[in-house]
């Protein structure tokens, strides 16, 4: 397995947001993540990044998968989409975490990001400024960013947040054509839609409904899924 995690319980202050949580995610995998507002998938996905310890339990990588190989594209804020720095620059910074202590990026590295930018269709839009792009670019600019720290597993919180219709469709089409040539997708998604459309895996947090980890043609199936996808996802 690529990511394992045993029995997780997560908290703060001593409440627990997530308790005895199980899953594992195999390479090529493509898991969305969903559940209602307060169930914990944020808290999750901060886990997994080792932004946050659990309170017990496991979090381990197997199949070669390194902690810092793990690119995330997380929600935009309000301040993040007024950035004032070129395409170029923003993709680039995904190389961070390789440079250490080196101030300057390395032929490789700048070469990682044009392909990056050709791989997401914004190479021609490098010499321009971050702000100035629909939101549509700006989250192929931050997808193309976390495809700089790896190719391996990418966790994305809700990458199609905030988009007009077609650009949520092409979004979701790009991730899944990376989940295609190898790239492992873990995804926090409100779109229920979307969600059992394209992933291979459900893990679905319930706060008050039932549980579920699984195959997508199984989350369909269960109590979890079917009150679920009723609702239309249960957050709109």
């Amino acid at each position: 397995m690529q990511l394992t995690c045993q029995n997780l319980t997560i908290g703060y202050e001593g409440t627990a947001v997530i308790s005895g949580l199980s899953f594992s995610v195999s390479a090529g995998d493509y898991l969305c993540i969903v559940g209602e507002n307060g169930s914990g998938k944020t808290t999750l996905m901060k886990a997994l990044l080792r932004l946050k310890s659990p309170d017990s339990g496991h979090i381990i990588t197997g199949e070669g998968l390194a902690v810092n190989e793990i690119g995330y594209m997380p929600q935009q804020t309000a301040a993040q989409k007024d950035f004032p720095a070129s395409v170029r620059e923003v993709v680039r910074s995904g190389c961070l975490n390789r440079c250490g202590l080196r101030p300057f990026y390395s032929k490789r590295e700048k070469q990682m990001a044009e392909e990056n930018m050709e791989r997401l269709g914004i190479s021609d839009l490098a010499t321009r400024c971050y702000r100035e792009l629909s939101g549509g670019q700006q989250q192929r600019t931050l997808l193309a960013r976390a495809l700089c720290a790896t190719r391996k597993i990418l966790l994305l919180d809700e990458p199609a947040a905030g988009l007009d219709p077609g650009a949520a469709h092409e979004m979701y089409d790009i991730i899944k054509t990376l989940n295609d040539s190898g790239t492992t997708i873990i995804m926090i998604s409100h779109d229920i839609g979307a969600s059992v459309k394209y992933a291979s895996h459900i893990l679905h947090i319930g706060k008050q409904n039932a549980s579920f980890f699984g195959k997508t043609a199984d989350y369909l199936k269960s109590e979890a899924g079917l009150q679920y996808v009723e609702s239309g996802g249960g957050e709109q």
